[in-house]
């Protein structure tokens, strides 16, 4: 990748970090960049063109980081501590609201969806292969929708980055509710051969019921 195209994606996840989804424009991001506006449409094509490039590849980026981390996890408390860790630290540098800030922008643009979306699978891919592994032999491993977890875990995370600017309190109670849930689930998985498996067949008939 040329040395532009490169400050035009960095210059995108800056401008979308430094004027929201709705002050993004070829000049700002130009400007971000350091480049002549016109290299945005030269390069890419259109600015939508440029923040889905921006937001695929910044997310992409994120993800490898926080890879080998997920990696280690080896419970659903100590998935969550990542979770807070990840938190914290990508509020810090605005990677979170950047995908946080193309999601509000694809209720008004039809065109920033698609990518959007192929963004967010990112990390739902890599939260689910966390998940099947955690829950692997769980008696909640046969019911669960592991996929749609790890789309409510990823779309939980991007939710409160938003949430903790209006009401921190709120985003930390939401995040104790699920180291609680994580608890519940290892207690459940300690139980003893016989209990686990009357639990399970209650599991299995509840999940049956219309």
């Amino acid at each position: 990748m040329s040395d532009t195209k490169q400050r035009l994606l960095d210059g995108a996840l800056a401008a979308i970090r430094q004027h929201g989804i709705a002050g993004v424009s070829a000049r700002t991001i130009a400007a971000a960049a350091g480049v002549n506006q016109a290299l945005v449409f030269y390069h890419f094509g259109s600015v939508d063109d440029l923040l889905a490039a921006a937001c695929r590849a910044g997310t992409a980026e994120r993800v490898a980081a926080w890879s080998p981390r997920l990696a280690e996890v080896r419970s659903l408390r100590g998935l969550l501590e990542v979770g807070r860790a990840l938190h914290a630290e990508e509020r810090v540098s605005g990677n979170v609201s950047f995908l946080a800030q193309m999601l509000a922008g694809a209720q008004a643009d039809e065109r920033l969806g698609p990518p959007t979306a192929g963004a967010l699978q990112l990390w739902v891919d890599e939260i689910e292969a966390v998940l099947r592994r955690l829950l692997s032999g769980s008696p909640f491993a046969e019911i669960a929708d592991i996929p749609g977890l790890a789309r409510a875990v990823s779309a939980a995370f991007i939710g409160l980055e938003l949430y903790d600017g209006v009401d921190a309190a709120g985003a930390d109670q939401a995040m104790a509710a699920l180291d609680q849930l994580g608890v519940l689930i290892e207690i459940v998985d300690e139980l003893g051969p016989v209990t686990r498996q009357l639990l399970q067949r209650k599991i299995t008939r509840a999940s049956r019921r219309p």
